[in-house]
């Protein structure tokens, strides 16, 4: 059953892989501002991580304090036992002494690990924000670049698709002009015809007349 589960989730991150490609190769810059989404969702758990090892070192600093002072009050209570002769109180006074001690020892180990790890997490922390800003400036240059290539893209297509036109039009508007040419001239020859056919005539019957 386990085996089938694992087969089932290695599946489906597989799927997802595949997935992040295609839309990687589709729209790079959406690509990335997933991943940065997901760095920054790292960075926010980190920050959380820090505020809490805060709190316990305060709760360590908080505790060793508590034991220490109660452990300097049963030394001082075990001295006045001893010299009053009350064996059974010096001795009850002595155990929980050195129980609060240890206590405060181990207080105060917990405390200083704590600060040594809480150093290591805040030069994580800051590299992991330098290392943020630094991909949110490159990705600003990329998406500049994209811009800028797009831009081009899409002027070389209109002009491409419109650098014959305006030959093209030349063209079309010389057919225009010769066709209402020849239609004008037509219908100026019909027009003109039987005033020049009576002109005509009237020569041919000026002559016949001499």
């Amino acid at each position: 059953m386990t085996n089938i589960f694992t087969r089932m989730k290695e599946s489906v991150v597989s799927d997802l892989h595949h997935m992040m490609d295609q839309k990687e190769q589709k729209n790079p810059i959406a690509a990335l501002n997933h991943y940065l989404r997901q760095s920054e969702q790292e960075k926010e758990k980190v920050r959380k991580l820090l505020e809490r090892q805060y709190k316990l070192k305060d709760e360590f600093l908080k505790e060793y304090q508590l034991a220490q002072d109660l452990a300097d009050k049963r030394l001082k209570q075990a001295n006045i036992a001893e010299r009053a002769g009350e064996t059974e109180m010096y001795e009850f006074a002595i155990r929980e002494h050195q129980e609060y001690q240890a206590r405060a020892e181990r207080m105060k180990a917990s405390r200083d690990e704590a600060v040594a790890e809480l150093d290591t997490l805040e030069q994580k922390y800051e590299n992991m924000k330098h290392k943020l800003k630094d991909m949110h400036l490159r990705r600003m240059e990329l998406m500049g670049r994209e811009n800028i290539a797009r831009a081009n893209s899409q002027m070389n297509r209109v002009i491409g698709e419109t650098a014959d036109k305006p030959f093209s039009k030349f063209a079309e508007m010389e057919r225009y002009i010769e066709g209402l040419e020849y239609k004008v001239n037509s219908a100026y020859y019909r027009s003109t015809f039987d005033q020049k056919i009576a002109n005509l005539e009237k020569e041919m019957n000026d002559k016949e007349e001499v």
